[in-house]
């Protein structure tokens, strides 16, 4: 039994693993190349520009399904720990949030103050962005994506943070939203999910017209959250069509996810179809490729988490994965950063340059962030997480918390 009045959250659904999985692999191999790039290498040349374009280039879709499944395992879960969101406690909601984030967040932020006193190359923040408490001040307060727009990056393992930093600015509020709107019971969810649809409508707007800059559009809180409200909104509408029993037949959900997965591809792939051409872009100019591929995300979730349907053993390496993505997102730059400069090195050394040796490199990175991420969470975060929220070890349970 889960001590301190913390119901237990929902199971785990593989095909969310797999989509986060995913995810994270493509945020790591797009960092490894840009590292590569930023040293006057690119794999461009080496490889075909199709698989260069879906290896290397899809991080910032991947940070956009994290949003969009961060969103969904958030409501759903918390419908199934407090039974509706108009009962939802907020002092719990806050403890679990804090216990799962905090911990590695901290010392993180720890080790990164440390190499920046140490003046450690790749690590040290340059005063013209900005000093190190202005800038653990914006890690902590959830507001690095809008010091990096109006300061410029810091340095790389800082940076990750933005995505953090919408995500948590979201949680902030999502509790309060759900007390003050929620207690009206005739009115109160149709308010709320008119707050959420306006975040969707207004989040093309946050990444174009509102934005000063590319990074104030990459990193524009309105732009990331319009992502989270939509997984907010899944989870909503599957729940309500789960207490009614009046799901679609299995074939039905089968072919509401595999839509959503061909609507994924067409807003992730730069297709060059003449008959279509103007259509994409338009998409592209109003930037509202991210909001198709949000849409595609959630319809995904929507089908394969109604289906709940036990993951494949093929899926098994990405779903594990998956399961450890917040851990490898917050420590891979160590990895990229590293491993990079040895390549380099090795490189030079041997006079025989990187060329395709850069793919095997990338993959070596993404392995043993991978491995690190697995060390973490096992003996750091996932027993402090336990420790903070009061709850029993996974194994005293029948089936593992979602962790996200």
């Amino acid at each position: 039994m889960l001590q301190t009045g913390v119901p237990p959250a929902t199971q785990r659904f593989d095909s969310v693993d797999v989509l986060r999985g995913i995810s994270i692999a493509a945020v790591v191999l797009l960092h490894c190349y840009i590292r590569f790039v930023l040293s006057g290498h690119s794999l461009r040349a080496v490889l075909p520009l199709f698989l260069w374009r879906t290896l290397f280039l899809n991080g910032g879709n991947g940070v956009t399904v994290f949003f969009a499944v961060s969103g969904f395992l958030i409501t759903y879960t918390s419908l199934r720990r407090f039974g509706s969101l108009a009962d939802l406690k907020p002092g719990v909601f806050y403890r679990i949030r804090f216990a799962r984030i905090a911990p590695l967040l901290l010392a993180l932020l720890a080790v990164l103050s440390i190499l920046h006193l140490l003046h450690v190359d790749a690590f040290y923040i340059s005063p013209k962005r900005a000093t190190l408490p202005q800038a653990l001040f914006a890690a902590l307060t959830f507001h690095l994506n809008w010091l990096e727009a109006k300061r410029g990056y810091l340095p790389a393992n800082w940076d990750v943070l933005w995505s953090l930093s919408i995500e948590e600015m979201f949680y902030l509020f999502f509790p309060i939203a759900c007390v003050l709107l929620l207690r009206f019971r005739r009115f109160g969810m149709a308010m709320f999910c008119l707050l959420l649809t306006t975040l969707i409508v207004l989040a093309p707007m946050g990444r174009t017209i509102w934005a000063a800059n590319e990074l104030e559009a990459e990193k524009s809180y309105l732009g990331g959250m319009g992502s989270i409200a939509m997984g907010c909104l899944t989870a909503l509408l599957l729940r309500r069509w789960q207490v009614r029993k009046a799901l679609p037949s299995p074939l039905k959900l089968l072919a509401i996810a595999w839509s959503g997965a061909v609507l994924m591809l067409f807003a992730e792939m730069p297709f060059r179809i003449p008959a279509i051409g103007p259509f994409v872009h338009w998409i592209a100019v109003r930037d509202l490729d991210d909001s198709l591929l949000t849409l595609g995300t959630c319809m995904v979730i929507f089908g394969l988490v109604a289906r709940n349907h036990a993951g494949s053993a093929w899926t098994a390496p990405i779903r594990w994965l998956g399961r450890l993505s917040y851990e490898v997102y917050l420590t891979h730059e160590f990895f990229v950063i590293g491993i990079t400069l040895l390549a380099l090195r090795i490189g030079h050394s041997t006079g025989k340059g990187l060329g395709r040796g850069m793919l095997a490199w990338s993959v070596l990175t993404l392995l043993l962030s991978s491995v690190f991420g697995w060390l973490v969470a096992t003996y750091f975060s996932e027993p402090m997480n336990r420790r903070l929220r009061g709850a029993p070890h996974p194994a005293e349970l029948k089936a593992a918390p979602a962790r996200r």
